[in-house]
């Protein structure tokens, strides 16, 4: 067994050297009411009941593992998909989005904001608004707007307001800026859904175990299937990094299983329109935590650019940079195209349209020799519906 803990973050916050608490002043009441107060609410036995009542029954898990029969003959080792995109409204979003309304309700607060780039997020979190009755207000980037215009249509339907993001690149960076702006003004009345494993802590260890999930549930279904709980080989795609964390929570300190993220190389990591933050980024402070961070000498942020919308996103949480920190984590920077050309194999070889997010993580298997006798799981984070406009332009 490794003996580090890389899952669980100090009481300050903090995975190694990442990670922390930077906030304006006027903030600092509902971090800390959420830093003293997160882990009792979702440990409680009646938060359980109710959490793992919905994940259940409203979201429909446990979400299937697939064994990918055509896409292990293709590359001649045991492929095996974490059907994420099954979940209800089509992502993993939900998982994290449930927990954090419910959260929301105990610490009693009645309005929701949140922030999302490709749509997952501000769908799941505007399905969860709906759900338990709390108003819903969400920031996006103008550009993703335009891009994500199904998802948008889904959360004006759901209730939600969607705000656009105009400054900046009108992405996800700038939605968070958004949202964070949208916080301090109405901080007694009001929560931050948070989508991904960033943000001051204790955003990210929250996140995280609400997605660890996923990982709990491949653990299950592994021993299930094949008589043993742990694969060869992780696999997810790294924005922010959510599924990821999801997807390797329960295997970072399992030293026999290897672990690999997938970020977005967009043109390439040399091109000048990449988001590949693990290669491009250094030490730096992005909304609220100290990580990895793609940004200036004199530490002004660099515009990400990635096809996704979901991982076009100029940083990476600390649970992640502190994995790639220390060599627990090998990290790939997949091109727009490439990502492109292995959705549309999964389509030909299984009948699965993936999210152009998930696309990255599969195609890390072009890219890695695996052995006849390895389990790989993947996980499909998401379904790609969403992102079929993109897919038609470039068949």
């Amino acid at each position: 067994m490794i003996k580090t803990n890389y899952k669980n973050p100090d009481e300050q916050g903090y995975y190694g050297e990442f990670g922390g608490a930077f906030i304006p002043e006027m903030l600092f009441p509902n971090v800390e009411e959420l830093q003293k107060n997160y882990l009792q609410i979702i440990e409680s036995e009646e938060f359980q009941n109710e959490y793992q009542d919905l994940l259940k029954n409203y979201v429909g898990r446990a979400t299937p593992l697939y064994l990918a029969k055509n896409l292990s003959k293709k590359y001649k080792t045991n492929i095996y998909l974490k059907r994420e995109d099954l979940n209800h409204t089509g992502a993993h979003k939900i998982n994290n989005a449930l927990g954090q309304v419910l959260l929301t309700k105990r610490l009693g607060k009645h309005r929701i904001i949140a922030e999302t780039g490709a749509g997952q997020h501000g769908v799941a979190t505007a399905t969860a608004c709906a759900l338990l009755g709390l108003e819903c207000i969400v920031y996006m980037g103008e550009i993703d707007i335009a891009r994500q215009a199904p998802n948008v249509a889904r959360m004006k339907m759901l209730g939600a307001t969607v705000i656009p993001a105009t400054s900046g690149s009108k992405t996800l960076k700038d939605a968070v800026n958004e949202a964070l702006r949208d916080w301090i003004n109405n901080s007694t009345t009001t929560h931050y859904v948070i989508g991904s494993v960033v943000g001051p802590h204790p955003f990210p260890d929250l996140v995280a175990r609400f997605q660890s999930v996923i990982s709990k549930e491949i653990k299950e279904q592994l021993n299930e299937q094949i008589g043993r709980s742990t694969p060869d080989y992780v696999i997810a795609c790294v924005g922010g990094g959510s599924n990821a964390a999801g997807t390797f929570y329960h295997f970072v300190e399992e030293e026999n299983v290897k672990i690999i993220a997938a970020e977005a190389g967009g043109f390439g990591i040399d091109s000048g329109k990449s988001a590949a933050t693990t290669f491009l980024g250094t030490l730096g402070v992005l909304h609220g935590s100290k990580s990895l961070v793609m940004q200036t000498e004199d530490g002004q942020v660099i515009e990400p650019h990635s096809i996704s919308a979901g991982l076009d996103y100029p940083g990476i949480g600390p649970f992640h940079a502190h994995l790639f920190k220390e060599n627990r984590a090998e990290f790939f920077s997949i091109n727009d195209d490439e990502a492109l050309q292995s959705a549309f194999d999964l389509t030909k070889l299984e009948g699965i349209i993936p999210a152009l997010e998930s696309a990255h993580a599969l195609a890390v298997l072009d890219k890695k020799k695996f052995n006849e006798t390895d389990i790989v799981v993947i996980c499909l984070s998401g379904r790609g519906d969403k992102d079929m406009e993109t897919y038609l332009s470039k068949l």
